[in-house]
């Protein structure tokens, strides 16, 4: 019987050249088009997440919404949008950072996380980590603190994670690729 990272890692379509050429996109919506294993991927978050002191969970504009805000109704917290620039209604902080294939700016409202808030923080894929520690750059500037980072696919060769650690940040993932 294959574990259940192998089954959510064989239903994840590989697009070649998008959103440009040399990129290998990592499309995780087979994952989501079934109600099964929809649930069964949240659940394995649920597992992980659940005897630890968590207030928040802050999703990553835009595939982190869907699971950070599944992930945060079944741990029974708060959800918080991290979104692409000039997305959010209220005052906001911002935070630039680099992709794999360019450049963009994250934001967060000023009044997102409290001083000492735990935060997780949720993505669907970590390339470069960029993205992630803009991200945790925000939470941190409000005074919150992440607990971890977690996201569905890692792609090590691209350095995310080691850059993530590398801010003495936890990242759990539940399967990785090799390559771009």
């Amino acid at each position: 019987m294959p574990r259940a990272t192998d089954d959510f890692r064989d239903r994840i379509r590989t697009v070649p050249d998008w959103p440009q050429a040399g990129i290998q996109f990592r499309d995780i919506t087979p994952l989501l088009q079934d109600a099964d294993t929809f649930q069964r991927l949240i659940d394995c978050f649920v597992q992980r997440y659940l005897a630890q002191h968590i207030d928040l969970v802050a999703g990553i504009d835009a595939r982190g919404f869907i699971l950070g805000a599944a992930l945060a109704y079944a741990l029974r917290r708060g959800f918080v949008p991290i979104r692409k620039k000039g997305k959010l209604p209220f005052q906001t902080i911002a935070e630039d950072y680099a992709l794999e294939y360019g450049a963009a700016t994250i934001e967060l409202h000023i009044d997102a996380v409290a001083p000492g808030q735990r935060v997780l923080l949720v993505d669907d894929l970590v390339a470069t980590g960029g993205t992630l520690l803009a991200a945790a750059r925000l939470i941190r500037r409000l005074g919150g603190e992440v607990v971890e980072a977690a996201a569905i696919v890692d792609l090590p060769e691209l350095g995310g994670s080691a850059a993530v650690a590398g801010e003495g940040i936890t990242l759990f993932t539940l399967c990785q690729f090799d390559g771009h």
